[in-house]
């Protein structure tokens, strides 16, 4: 098993996140960085992503870094994984104003480390102490920070990726492009195109009402994007979420991709090059670990969250184990040869190679992944905490990992629940091998979580 969590009052599984104007306030958002320049002094890397709050929130966070003697460098709307590319090595923090995929009113701020990485559980208790504490000392006047402004340092970022690739590797596929209006309007295009791939897009402008769909990449919110991948014939399309550290993918026929089956497809792809270990979720399917151990690599698991799973990876490697890659069932997806963070421009470069090399229709590969049927759901609560407890103590009889939340195996399935990190949510996630037999175990979960409520 991997890292363990700790208790965090203000940062959820993935930083803050919450309500502009409500929870999230501009004098919060300040104390962050009045707290994180304190941890981190020197030089402190910043940036956003498309929500209409950005720009406010983002002075407010500089104001609270030069304060305090920070030298702040504004990398300007870019996605979180390139702002984590950009940090490492190169800076002695970051912090990205976003809220991910949350809906447009929300926003947020992730806490990178100088390796890029997000910052862990013992730093952000550390970081919540000196907020709650208010136990920071302001620069005198002539010691306060210096801003500058960075903005070309994105291309960094897509040089990063590129240089994966062999030139021209995408050289007569199509793809299309759903940034969801999001931060990924620049990069992703440029990645793929740079690739040798044509490109389609589709909500590709910058905008924090996110007009065309909300930023979190559903089946619903994406049927413009499977229609232009039918009507361009593409072979793929692919849509990121609002910081696009994810990538949700559309194969050639318009249909969907669970995120479990592309991250399992790009398992087989890059464990048939190197055997190892994949770190991931307990919120993940078991259809990684089948396909891993089919090609002798195997997986641990983590809490859900992509800190715990970058944390596991570091933590292997240093014990002398192999890791291919990381990676949540949510699109997620961590490329160790390129950086510990979550990275959806990265993925869908790595879906152009994969078809490059494969040479096949990406419906074709995954109808050859083994079967899995896999049901989710999301339910408003405030009680989410009593309820796991009932549920703990109704499906006593059944073996159950308390790693995150609640994961029960019923025969040759298992169900997931867990309190959201990020919002005041009860996850369900249920899997099995055929539809049936999902349905039947979901539909008595919900049914159980709606009467407790």
């Amino acid at each position: 098993m991997g890292a363990k969590k700790l208790e965090k009052k203000l940062f959820g599984t993935n930083g803050v996140r919450a309500v502009v104007g409500k929870d999230l306030t501009p004098q919060l958002v300040m104390k962050i960085g009045l707290a994180l320049g304190t941890m981190r002094k020197g030089r402190i890397a910043v940036g956003m992503d498309s929500r209409t709050s950005g720009p406010a929130l983002i002075a407010a966070v500089k104001a609270g870094l030069m304060a305090v003697g920070c030298d702040v460098v504004d990398c300007g709307m870019l996605p979180t994984p390139a702002l984590q590319y950009i940090v490492k090595g190169n800076f002695d923090g970051g912090a990205m104003i976003t809220a991910s995929h949350n809906p447009p009113e929300y926003n947020g701020i992730k806490i990178i480390e100088p390796d890029g990485t997000e910052m862990g559980d013992e730093e952000t208790i550390e970081l919540e102490s000196l907020i709650f504490l208010d136990s920071v000392s302001l620069a005198k006047w002539d010691e306060v920070g210096s801003e500058s402004i960075e903005k070309e340092r994105v291309h960094e970022y897509v040089a990063g990726v590129l240089k994966h690739f062999p030139q021209g590797i995408g050289t007569g596929i199509k793809v299309v492009i759903d940034p969801g209006c999001g931060a990924a309007v620049s990069t992703t295009p440029e990645i793929l195109s740079a690739m040798g791939t044509q490109i389609f897009t589709i909500n590709s402008h910058a905008d924090g009402h996110f007009p065309g769909r909300l930023p979190e990449p559903s089946e619903a919110g994406l049927k413009p994007l499977s229609t232009l991948v039918i009507a361009t014939g593409a072979s793929f399309g692919v849509a990121h979420d609002g910081d696009a550290d994810r990538a949700v993918f559309i194969d050639e026929k318009g249909a969907f991709i669970e995120e479990n089956k592309s991250f399992a497809l790009i398992v087989r792809y890059l464990c048939n090059a190197q055997k190892g270990v994949i770190v991931t979720p307990v919120s993940t399917s078991n259809l990684i670990e089948r396909v891993a151990k089919e090609l002798g690599s195997t997986v641990v698991y983590t809490p859900v969250g992509s800190i715990y799973v970058a944390r596991t990876m570091i933590n292997l490697e240093n014990e002398g184990q192999i890791v291919v890659m990381g990676g949540e069932g949510n699109g997620g997806l961590i490329y160790r040869e390129h950086q510990l963070c979550r990275d959806g421009g990265m993925s869908a470069a790595v879906m152009v190679a994969l078809l490059a090399k494969e040479k096949k229709p990406l419906s074709e590969l995954i109808s050859r992944l083994p079967p899995s049927f896999m049901l989710k759901e999301k339910i408003t609560t405030n009680n989410g905490t009593a309820i796991l407890e009932k549920l703990r103590d109704i499906y006593k009889n059944y073996p159950i990992d308390d790693t995150d939340g609640i994961r029960i195996t019923v025969r040759n399935g298992w169900a997931l629940i867990r309190l959201s990190g990020t919002e005041p949510l009860v996850r369900v996630m249920v899997e099995f091998e055929t539809k049936e037999e999902a349905s039947t175990l979901y539909n008595e979960i919900i049914g159980n979580i709606k009467a407790l409520i």
